[in-house]
């Protein structure tokens, strides 16, 4: 019995003495800034304070050299979002709702679906068909439709902008492996969606020590874009009305007729 209480309580100190595993640190000091941060709310508008108001909307090209920090392999814009969309911090809408009525209660579905492939048996020589899930790759996810309104605020006498929404576009391939469309896959309401945003750190070119959130990003519009609709009373797209290089033009000058109003209310 002696013994046995020996050799128990050798087993005991050696154990003691086994050291733990630490985690290890990628870098010189812990990252907690972001984390840590309190996110800011939007000062409130009345509405009696609107004094002009237009809703765009925009298409961010993540392609474009500005914009490379969307397709950051180890952290992509896309699947921030979905990350955020399935921990139930950010709620999704459906493709046609830009106007955030009705809500995706399965999202998914929307970010996997189900294929089969065939399986030979070499001992039979039998095919037999196995499902599995395909994850969507967010290399297919090229572009992001970005809803906003602009608005003369006369409490602060200047021309202001929020944006309402983001919509990520996932190209569609045949089976030959050819590009044929691209389309909306859900809409993301962006006013509820800043605080999971303002937790996400965005990679920026030549400065691994920044510190700028996704909502950062957003909010200092540090993206490059194009205007594709405004508010009209038929609801058209640019593409709807123009083509090619005509369309890009009537952006540029939806955009120009935005800082004009704003700087015609001004005498000099």
């Amino acid at each position: 019995m002696n013994n046995i209480k020996k050799i128990l309580f050798l087993l005991i100190l050696c154990a003691c003495f086994v050291p733990s595993q630490a985690q290890v640190l990628d870098g010189i000091a812990e990252k907690t800034i972001l984390s840590e941060r309190r996110l800011l709310p939007y000062t409130p508008i009345r509405e009696a304070d609107i004094f002009w108001e237009k809703r765009v909307w925009r298409v961010i090209d993540a392609r474009e050299k500005m914009n490379l920090p969307f397709m950051y392999p180890e952290a992509p814009f896309f699947q921030v979002l979905t990350d955020a969309i399935s921990s139930g911090e950010i709620q999704a809408y459906r493709t046609d709702d830009d106007k955030f009525t009705y809500q995706l209660d399965n999202v998914d579905e929307l970010l996997s679906k189900v294929d089969t492939t065939a399986v030979l048996d070499p001992e039979t020589g039998e095919i037999t068909y196995v499902p599995y899930f395909d994850h969507i790759n967010y290399e297919n996810i090229q572009r992001f439709r970005i809803k906003e309104v602009w608005f003369f605020d006369e409490n602060t006498s200047r021309m202001r902008v929020r944006i309402l929404g983001i919509a990520p576009m996932e190209n569609v391939y045949d089976e030959n492996g050819n590009f044929r469309y691209e389309k909306p896959m859900f809409w993301v309401h962006y006013p509820s969606a800043r605080e999971a945003l303002s937790k996400q750190k965005v990679f920026i070119d030549g400065n691994d020590a920044t510190t700028m959130s996704w909502a950062d990003l957003f909010e200092l519009r540090y993206f490059a874009s194009y205007i594709y609709k405004e508010s009209n009373v038929l609801d058209a797209r640019l593409e709807d009305i123009y083509t090619g290089v005509d369309m890009l033009l009537e952006g540029e000058k939806i955009k120009q007729e935005i800082f004009n109003f704003e700087h015609d209310l001004w005498s000099y």
